[in-house]
């Protein structure tokens, strides 16, 4: 009887403490299990916000870009208006950073020159991906012959010293916008298609590309629907940095001489320009040449953050 008694008063305290437990796990429970499951982007998005200066980077992108778009509304004075009582003027209220050999507003042009230099850097960034994933697409599919004809052609142009072709070919025929965009974007897509081929030869052994195959899904649909979104991360970062070496190219072309017309404002013609006035006016050089260290600065921070991002290994 007693021991009856003992056991029966005992259970109630169980109970409670089992209750008690009970509780707490369905406390618990809600908050590992109400977290809905990230897509691929949610994550990608997550990882790019931690880096700071990939923040930083966009931040100053976006401004440029902004700047370039409405640049007939912030700039001061007109791309090529001329004031003939201020000639490689000092930094004034009237001109902030002084005024170029022909009276025209640094500002200004510093302003309408992003337009040009962005679009010279996007325009080849993705001229060049195009060509890029076009021929790495081909030789990383079917390989064989095709592989190899096309990684020899890959070959014969990394072997051609590109800005020496550019300026021989300049000097001939003349430059325009969009000529120093198609030969920049011809110049600068070889190492992408050595990328994308060396990722489609492991990708077509995967199984769910001979399940592809094996129902009759056509080349065509398998590298543009199976093959190319599994190499996306690759191309993303490749054409954000190639928009880097763009700007570059065509700054270096551009202070040669070579590149952009020079009545046109871009910042490696603005460079050109200070040349003769450097020791005068040294900010005629030295704002068109930080603002395009800022934006290649920027653009390769936006890289990096982007590559860490879409790293497949990385911490989500």
């Amino acid at each position: 009887m007693s021991a009856n008694v003992t056991l029966e008063t005992a259970a109630p305290g169980k109970l409670a403490e089992s209750g008690n437990a009970a509780s707490g796990l369905t406390a618990l429970t809600p908050s590992l299990t109400s977290r809905a499951p990230r897509s691929p982007g949610q994550i990608a998005a997550a990882r790019f916000r931690k880096s700071t200066l990939a923040l930083f980077g966009l931040l100053v992108i976006t401004l440029m870009c902004l700047a370039a778009i409405f640049a007939d509304a912030l700039a001061p004075y007109g791309e090529n208006e001329i004031d003939l009582f201020n000639i490689t003027a000092q930094p004034s209220t009237a001109h902030l950073l002084g005024t170029d050999e022909l009276g025209r507003d640094e500002l200004s042009r510093l302003i309408f020159g992003a337009r040009v230099s962005l679009l010279v850097g996007v325009g080849t960034a993705l001229v060049s991906t195009l060509v890029g994933i076009i021929v790495g697409s081909f030789a990383g599919y079917y390989g064989g012959w095709i592989d190899s004809a096309l990684m020899r052609f890959v070959d014969v142009i990394l072997a051609f010293p590109a800005i020496f072709l550019l300026l021989i070919f300049f000097s001939i025929q003349g430059s325009s916008v969009l000529t120093v965009i198609l030969f920049l974007g011809l110049f600068s897509w070889m190492w992408l298609a050595r990328v994308i081929r060396g990722e489609f030869f492991s990708l077509k052994e995967r199984d769910f590309i001979e399940a592809a195959r094996s129902i009759g899904v056509p080349d065509g649909r398998l590298i543009w629907r199976h093959l190319l979104p599994n190499v996306g991360a690759a191309i993303i970062v490749s054409t954000t940095l190639n928009i880097a070496y763009a700007m570059l190219a065509e700054a270096t072309l551009s202070f040669l001489g070579f590149g952009v017309p020079a009545g046109t404002p871009t910042w490696g013609n603005m460079l050109n320009a200070a040349r003769p006035n450097f020791t005068t006016v040294p900010l005629l050089a030295i704002a068109p040449g930080l603002t395009l260290t800022f934006a290649v600065l920027a653009i390769n921070f936006v890289g990096d953050g982007l590559r860490d991002a879409l790293d497949p290994r990385g911490r989500a």
